[in-house]
């Protein structure tokens, strides 16, 4: 890894440890404090909500005092004068904005009431002051109530009557009792349901209500906190008792403020982490950079050096003292090396005269095998370096493959020449041409042998591949041309004959034959072409159904004479590519071509045609054996071609693969071939498309 990565990556490393030291601490306890103002809230709307109950029931036992005390209720009363007590009633409970005004008579019964309607029982053992009474039923509201005696003065009603004034604890007194807490409210009455603000009602307390029994917070009667979640929103929820009464509020508080809060500290305190790991890394990289630059610098100078480069002189350009040190150190070892060689230089000048003079490897022997010296042709040649070679005998590093005899025994003689076939390093084998000859130079007292190598194994492979090639293009041309030459005679000697279908069958034939032997010389032709430099494409804007069209219908005698089936899949809308239209039909030709040879008979062949914004993909996928995997890479190669037994397809040029390729990249598009999952191979090539700035042109 780089300087300025390790320095990045480290700087960054240590930003996100500190960050995360001083930043999740920070995060947790700012979380901490929404969490304890949220339940301060909770806390505080409770308060509220209870000093609003008891100022609703303070006031209501007012309002059931005055109305006790008033004469004409009292007289209404004595009178029993139920129609005129009922109007007198309507009009006390319309002025005075209570949802219920009733009388109860000394038998527990309620005589008459005004507003909404109130239970039996709530006379049957009326309060004297103020009380809260759950509802009835599931569709009644619970009640706060307050009683007050009618005042019997001169004993004339004979029992006590009394006043109940009340108001419906229903959603919309809860309603407006949570908009003046700030908060979402339930009334419970032990562990059932009176009332809420909430728009479900009874149906959010049940799902509440299994929340907190799940978590075992359900207890009547006493003070805690709790959480549940109601609609995917969360709550903040404090559960009390009211005053002395068996009535119990559940305050709840949404928390989805302090959780969008919450959320936008954690992204806000993340950006912050991310700009400062961003700050940090660029610091580090341009502080890397001014590191590795200098360092850089006496790297390519140390390089230079090796490579015999002496005369540039080796300068960091940087005022950081410890790589200036190093910086003057090479200059001072540049300038030594450079007077050393200077002298050894003169003391090699015999040898460099000679080695200027040949471009082979030379080795040089003595009297008992011994190697006394190996030029850098010879190094190159076999591999070996010269420091290991130096003093080891010549069989030792020489080995004559699949034979006993030993490398000096198959030597030439003096003045001749031989070519020999060795074992050099890392297994690898080369023809070697050798020629031996005695020297002795000035400074040597006695003769030694010198080799001088050249290899040519290339030139031998050469040989070979030219007449695997004469022997397969001369088997390609063979083929057609015997088969034009049977049909040609057949129908000069017995056209009279010869019906309309054995006609038919001999022109399909010819046609074959010379559409094999035109493909055979295109791919010549563009070989040839390829090989002098001299090949071009035309590129123009060209029209690709037409191509797949032309191509498909060339090769349709060939397919039908296999017995074998093309599908063309194009889409219905095909733009306009950017290609040499006559060499673009050529490709296809090709590979459709391999496709057939490579198919069993029957089978069937898919040519399929893609757009992406950009280009044109098309792909030819046989029913073959597909390509073995070792000759993937090699398969676009010049006279690459496979050897299969019992196959059809054993023989070729080895051509038209590497035209195709040098066709594609000229259009500037890309090739390839893999394997499909089904068994047999897919060929494929894109084509740029036509874009309204494409001009035709020669390339």
């Amino acid at each position: 890894m780089s300087l300025p990565a390790q320095m990045t990556l480290m700087t960054v490393s240590l930003i996100i440890l500190t960050v995360g030291a001083i930043g999740a601490p920070a995060i947790w306890l700012l979380r901490q404090q929404l969490n304890r103002q949220a339940w301060a809230l909770v806390e505080q709307g409770g308060q509220t909500i209870q000093a609003s109950l008891s100022a609703n029931l303070s006031d209501l036992s007012n309002l059931a005092i005055l109305s006790a005390q008033r004469p004409t209720l009292r007289q209404l009363l004595e009178q029993n004068d139920l129609q005129n007590l009922q109007t007198y009633l309507n009009a006390l409970q319309s002025g005075s904005g209570l949802d219920v005004v009733a009388i109860c008579n000394p038998k527990g019964q309620i005589t008459a009431q005004a507003g909404q309607t109130l239970p039996a029982e709530a006379c049957h053992d009326p309060p004297s002051t103020q009380t809260l009474l759950a509802s009835g039923g599931s569709d009644s509201p619970g009640w706060m109530l307050a009683a007050q005696p009618v005042e019997d003065v001169g004993g004339e009603l004979g029992a006590a009557y009394i006043v109940l004034v009340g108001s419906a604890l229903d959603q919309s007194f809860m309603v407006e009792l949570g908009r003046q807490s700030g908060l979402e409210i339930i009334l419970l009455s032990g562990k059932r349901y009176i009332a809420s603000s909430l728009p479900g009602g009874a149906q959010d307390w049940q799902t509440i209500a299994t929340q907190l029994s799940a978590k075992n917070e359900l207890s009547a009667g006493v003070r805690e906190t709790a959480s549940f979640v109601l609609d995917e929103t969360p709550y903040f929820a404090l559960r009390m008792p009211f005053e002395q009464s068996d009535l119990e509020i559940l305050a709840a508080l949404s928390a989805a403020n302090v959780l969008e809060v919450q959320r936008q500290l954690t992204r806000a305190m993340g950006g912050g982490i991310f700009l400062v790991i961003l700050v940090g890394a660029a610091l580090a990289f341009l502080l890397a950079k001014r590191l590795s630059q200098p360092l850089e610098r006496l790297w390519a100078a140390a390089v230079a050096l090796r490579k015999g480069d002496l005369e540039t002189p080796v300068s960091a350009h940087t005022r950081i003292r410890e790589i200036a040190q190093v910086s003057f150190a090479l200059e001072d070892a540049r300038i030594a090396l450079q007077h050393s060689l200077e002298e050894l230089r003169k003391e090699k000048a015999w040898g460099e005269s000679l080695l200027e003079t040949v471009v082979e490897g030379i080795l040089t022997l003595d009297p008992k095998g011994r190697i006394t010296f190996f030029s850098q042709g010879a190094e190159q040649i076999t591999g070996w370096n010269k420091s290991l070679v130096i003093g080891k005998h010549i069989d030792e590093l020489f080995h004559l493959p699949g034979s006993d005899e030993k490398f000096s025994q198959a030597l030439p003689e003096p003045g001749g020449k031989r070519t020999i076939t060795v074992a050099l390093s890392q297994g690898r084998q080369a023809t070697l041409a050798i020629t031996r000859a005695h020297r002795a130079p000035p400074e040597a007292g006695r003769a030694e042998t010198a080799l001088v190598l050249r290899d040519v194994s290339d030139e031998q492979a050469i040989r070979r591949l030219l007449g695997d090639f004469l022997a397969n293009i001369t088997h390609e041309f063979r083929t057609p041309l015997s088969a034009l030459a049977a049909s040609i005679e057949l129908l000069i000697d017995q056209l009279p004959s010869l019906s309309q279908e054995e006609l038919a069958e001999l022109l399909n034939s010819l046609r074959l034959g010379t559409l094999g032997l035109q493909t055979l010389i295109d791919n010549l032709l563009e070989g040839a072409s390829i090989e002098a430099g001299r090949f071009r494409v035309r590129l123009k804007p060209t029209s690709l159904a037409a191509v797949v069209q032309d191509a498909a219908r060339v090769m349709q005698p060939l397919l039908e004479k296999y017995d074998q089936r093309l599908e063309v899949r194009l889409p219905s809308e095909t733009p306009f590519v950017f290609a040499d239209a006559r060499r673009t039909g050529q490709v296809l030709v090709n590979l459709l071509s391999n496709a057939i040879k490579w198919s069993p008979p029957g089978s069937q062949i898919v040519l399929q045609v893609e757009f992406s914004p950009t280009e044109a993909r098309l792909s030819v996928a046989d029913c073959g054996p597909g390509v073995p995997p070792e000759h993937l890479k090699d398969v676009f190669t010049r006279f690459a071609h496979l050897q299969m037994d019992n196959h059809r397809a054993e023989y070729g040029a080895g051509l038209g693969l590497s035209v195709v390729k040098a066709i594609v990249e000229a259009q500037g598009g890309r090739v390839g071939v893999e394997n499909q999952v089904n068994g047999g191979a897919l060929f494929w090539f894109t084509i740029p498309l036509a874009t309204q700035d494409s001009e035709g042109g020669e390339l």
